[in-house]
């Protein structure tokens, strides 16, 4: 199963797994999915590093958390982005529709407790 993960799975993956449902530590240790990560969410990580101290803890070079993990980063494409703009406004967040469109786009269930990214009509797991 193709998945992309929310910024805040990474992070809680990365720094505090416990935080993640039973149901999403089983999907992201299943070498059968293949896991990926929105560059998106690098840029959201650096700018929120001053305000959250999970987000401070981690290193600021992610790519080898993801190899770690065995997580792919997702490229951002202009079809993503075209996307991401037309998305209505249901989520006040614009990283969140950066990566909801690129779940739409790539077929992708997004791993997110985010109850408001449902709404855009994406698999969500949680």
């Amino acid at each position: 199963m193709r998945l992309l993960l929310d910024t805040h799975v990474l992070i809680w993956a990365a720094r505090d797994p416990g935080r993640l449902s039973e149901r999403v530590r089983d999907l992201l240790q299943d070498p059968g999915n293949d896991l990926f990560v929105s560059v998106v969410a690098a840029y959201e990580i650096e700018f929120k590093r001053d305000r959250d101290p999970d987000v401070a803890a981690l290193p600021a070079q992610l790519t080898p958390i993801l190899q770690q993990m065995d997580m792919e980063w997702l490229l951002l494409t202009n079809r993503h982005a075209a996307l991401a703009g037309k998305l209505p406004r249901i989520h006040g967040d614009p990283f969140d529709r950066f990566i909801i469109a690129q779940a739409r786009i790539e077929e992708a269930g997004l791993v997110t407790k985010d109850a408001k990214i449902a709404a855009y009509g994406i698999p969500t797991i949680w």
